[in-house]
């Protein structure tokens, strides 16, 4: 097993890694909107953060060998299902023509009150 760590996604605000490799795959935790260089969240809505986060993983996929278009399954997280069609517009555009599977489910609240988070699972195309 082999932990990712890269400055061009956020900092860890927790005890855990940005990312595991394991078996070929990389597991990446959870990314909000936060802007790596500040820590802090973008402004604006819900498809600006969508953005952040989708460049957040970007970052995290590239330093484990990987990217966007090797992820296999997403989990989305949003405070508000009516938020919906606003992330998976941006996600959608992120993702081009590749389709991982994905959850999308309605939480009470997230970290640092963000109003989406995406975590994704995808294959390693070199163990780096």
């Amino acid at each position: 097993m082999k932990f990712v760590s890269t400055g061009g996604a956020p900092k860890a605000i927790g005890p855990y890694s940005q990312g595991t490799m394991v078996n070929g795959f990389v597991f990446t935790a959870g990314q909000v909107a936060l802007d790596p260089a500040t820590g802090d969240v973008v402004p604006g809505g819900v498809a600006q953060q969508t953005e952040r986060v989708m460049l957040n993983l970007a970052a995290i996929l590239q330093a484990a060998g990987s990217g966007l278009d090797q992820v296999v399954k997403t989990t989305v997280f949003l405070t508000d299902m009516g938020d919906f069609a606003a992330m998976n517009e941006v996600y959608a555009r992120a993702f081009g023509d590749h389709r991982p599977a994905r959850s999308t489910v309605a939480v009470a609240s997230l970290p640092k009150g963000v109003s989406v988070e995406i975590e994704a699972i995808a294959t390693v195309r070199s163990e780096t």
